[in-house]
């Protein structure tokens, strides 16, 4: 599907965040309500803070300056497909045709770390010990 032109400056900005992966799918409906879709690579360090930061800005950045966006996983069946280092994915869509793709794209720009694309901007765990395995999905054996 090729990405709608008013949906090129919010994917632009996205494809510079840590941890998400290159491909970024999105669309937009006759009554100008929009989405994205991406995958995160959940074996980066920032993945989980990449989620928690989007979270914030998209779902609930206060309670007097809720955006009509929103920020949620899906997956197919993972008995059917596979885990989720291939199979979860993120959407982000809005819910008010008023608020265009490129003003989430200023919202974001504002209130993520900057530069979005620099790693050591962000939070990161102290600890390497509570980040993702690298080699696989499966836990040690013990």
């Amino acid at each position: 599907m090729r990405k709608p032109a008013a949906l090129k400056k919010l994917v632009a900005f996205l494809q510079r965040i840590p941890a998400l992966k290159a491909n970024i799918g999105a669309g937009q409906d006759a009554e100008g309500l929009w989405w994205v879709k991406f995958q995160l690579d959940i074996r980066h360090p920032l993945a989980w803070h990449v989620v928690q930061e989007l979270s914030c800005v998209v779902n609930y950045i206060s309670v007097s300056e809720r955006l009509p966006t929103v920020f949620y996983p899906v997956s197919p069946a993972p008995y059917l497909n596979g885990g989720p280092s291939e199979f979860l994915a993120w959407v982000i869509e809005n819910r008010d045709a008023s608020f265009t793709a490129n003003d989430l794209a200023q919202w974001l720009e504002g209130r993520l770390p900057q530069p979005v694309e620099d790693a050591s901007k962000w939070p990161a765990d102290e600890d390497p010990s509570l980040w993702p395995p690298d080699d696989d999905d499966t836990p040690e054996k013990v």
